[in-house]
């Protein structure tokens, strides 16, 4: 998965796992960028009593770089508290929740957004209410307009949303981490000898926390003419930081009280680095980390473990990448695509290069305007510039850029002599449609505007198979 659980440390710590980081010029509105953050992985949408939800306990933190250097130039810091109306029922909502401010309503959350920039901090926005999570028809009649009264106009311009959503990010789950098996291509695998098959997809029917941002684009760049201004890109990370003493005050008042400074243990920039890439027992270290500092996790970039797997799992099926991973050669495009960003000249018309500073980002070149017709989910390496690994959009599917980028496709980017095997170019989990639009089978419906995600699945209508979901609509 991107980053869902994708650490030892952080398995246990649902509230504070940063599980996906999105960055892209927003589509309706391309003076702006949208920045959102999602929390809280593999939400089951009956999940009642004790309906899930942010922590007050954590900070909340959305990083932008816009000078080269890795480091957080512009920070939006977020922070939740949480009111109980009545101790003295063991119901979240006593009736229907028709309105933010709904008396039926027993436990609402609320939250701030601070910037902190070059010139000190700001506070944007204070006791912003987060909408409830989405029960069923009898609690939560009218989810969508919940939600849309949830979205919030910021000073200096733009908007914010914080709470529930459906999982836009889609994944295999079952087949991925059964040995790396890919149920379309799993007829070839040395340890699944199943017919090939459609994939399926884990994530479907559940729900995540997310913090969405918009702001205008000249509240994060430096400035830029065109797109192979330096200062057209920028770099992009979210992370959770919890203080680093909790004092369990039993028996009275039976609750939990944290002190001392804070200190981040989870983080995200590109999908699936911690998760896919870094080994176990340096995944709590690099989620402790800090971008600038990354160059000590590059050798598994240069030589991830997976490249060297692919063609033992899939005997015959990777000769040209077998080569590669036997000469020892260093992955250079990857160590671009997730490090450094794209130089101009490599991709025509095209680049992302926040320099050479090797740093987890995602890197976004915010003179590239959204493609308006027929975008591709593959991205970059579908012919659509305006996706990943340029930012990355709701809808982008980044399992299959990655694994097609890890199996060697990309590598003619940097050798132009190699060869990708035919499956790199055709390897996928079996969630993508085969003409590479955005109506991708098993996808979610998507908004066209803020804060993008769907509406979440309501604990009520939880399926119980996992059918298809519907086509994006995007």
């Amino acid at each position: 998965m991107s980053s869902h659980k994708e650490a030892p440390g952080i398995v246990n710590d649902a509230a504070a796992d940063n599980t996906d980081v999105y960055a892209f010029v927003s589509p309706d509105d391309p003076s702006t960028v949208t920045l959102i953050a999602n929390f809280v992985p593999l939400e089951e949408p009956d999940g009642g009593p004790n309906f899930f939800e942010f922590g007050d306990d954590v900070l909340y933190q959305i990083h932008i770089s816009n000078s080269g250097t890795a480091i957080a130039d512009i920070t939006y810091q977020f922070r939740f508290s949480t009111e109980v109306r009545n101790e003295d029922t063991f119901l979240y909502n006593t009736g229907p929740i028709t309105s933010l401010n709904s008396p039926n309503w027993n436990r609402r959350q609320f939250y701030s957004v601070v910037r902190e920039d070059r010139s000190g901090r700001h506070t944007l926005v204070t006791d912003a209410p987060c909408p409830p999570c989405n029960i069923g028809p009898g609690s939560t009649p009218d989810y969508a307009a919940l939600a849309e009264a949830a979205v919030i106009m910021i000073s200096r311009g733009g908007k914010v949303f914080a709470g529930q959503r459906a999982e836009g990010f889609y994944v295999d789950l079952g087949a991925i981490f059964d040995l790396a098996d890919l149920r379309p291509f799993q007829n070839l695998n040395t340890f699944n000898k199943m017919p090939a098959a459609p994939g399926i997809n884990s994530t479907k029917a559940k729900n995540i926390h997310s913090i969405a941002l918009q702001v205008p684009k000249n509240q994060l760049s430096n400035g830029f003419s065109h797109s192979r201004d330096a200062g057209a890109t920028i770099g992009v990370w979210a992370s959770a930081s919890r203080q680093q003493t909790r004092v369990y005050n039993v028996p009275e008042p039976a609750d939990v009280t944290s002190v001392g400074p804070f200190t981040q243990i989870s983080r995200q920039g590109n999908p699936l680095v911690n998760e896919v890439l870094i080994p176990l027992g340096k995944k709590d270290l690099f989620n402790c980390t800090q971008p600038k500092d990354d160059s000590q996790f590059a050798p598994y970039v240069a030589h991830p473990e997976l490249a060297s797997l692919l063609p033992v799992i899939y005997p015959g099926v990777f000769p040209n990448l077998a080569a590669l991973d036997t000469a020892g050669t260093a992955r250079a495009d990857l160590e671009a695509i997730l490090l450094t960003g794209i130089p101009a000249g490599v991709v025509p018309d095209f680049q992302n290069y926040t320099g050479p500073i090797q740093s987890d980002m995602l890197r976004l070149n915010l003179a590239i305007l959204p493609t308006r017709r027929r975008p591709s989910n593959l991205g970059l390496i579908g012919g659509d510039l305006a996706g990943y690994p340029n930012g990355r959009r709701v809808f982008d599917d980044v399992t299959t850029i990655e694994l097609r980028a890890i199996a060697g496709a990309t590598y003619p980017l940097v050798d132009n002599s190699y060869t990708p095997d035919a499956a790199a170019g055709a390897i996928t989990p079996g969630l993508t449609s085969s003409n590479t639009d955005v109506t991708a089978e098993n996808t979610e419906h998507y908004l066209p505007t803020f804060p993008y995600l769907g509406v979440p699945h309501a604990g009520y209508d939880v399926p119980l198979d996992n059918t298809p979901a519907k086509v994006s609509s995007y």
